[in-house]
C-alpha cells in the first residue's frame, strides 16, 4: 500500500476525531489540542494583514507615521503573537494536566 492512501486514511480518521471530540456531550475528549495549532495559524495571519492594514492607513496620515510604524509595528506584533502563544500554551497545559491526571486515576475512571 502507498504511503499516499495510508495519509489520506489517517487524515480522514483525525477529522473523523475532531468532529468526535466536538460533539462529544459528556466532555471525555478534549478538542482544545486539536485546535490550538489552527487558532495560532490564523491568529499570526490575521495579525499580518492587521498591521499591513495599519501600515497603510499610517502612510495615508502622514509619512512619518508611516515610518514610525514600520519601525515599531513588528514590534507590536511580534509581543502580540508571543501573548497569543503563551496564552494557547496555557490552555495547551491546562487540557495536558487534565488528561494526566485522568489517566492516573485508571480505566474506567473518566
Amino acid at each position: 500500500m502507498s504511503d499516499n492512501s495510508f495519509n489520506s486514511s489517517e487524515a480522514a480518521n483525525q477529522a473523523q476525531g475532531f468532529m468526535t471530540a466536538l460533539f462529544d456531550w459528556r466532555f471525555r475528549t478534549f478538542v482544545t489540542p486539536k485546535v490550538v495549532p489552527v487558532v495560532y495559524i490564523l491568529t499570526m495571519f490575521v495579525g499580518a494583514f492587521y498591521f499591513l492594514f495599519i501600515l497603510v492607513a499610517a502612510f495615508r496620515i502622514d509619512l512619518l507615521a508611516g515610518f514610525f510604524t514600520l519601525i515599531f509595528g513588528p514590534l507590536g506584533m511580534l509581543l502580540w503573537l508571543v501573548f497569543v502563544r503563551m496564552t494557547l500554551e496555557f490552555y495547551l497545559a491546562i487540557v495536558r494536566m487534565s488528561d494526566d491526571i485522568h489517566d492516573s486515576f485508571g480505566p474506567g475512571r473518566r
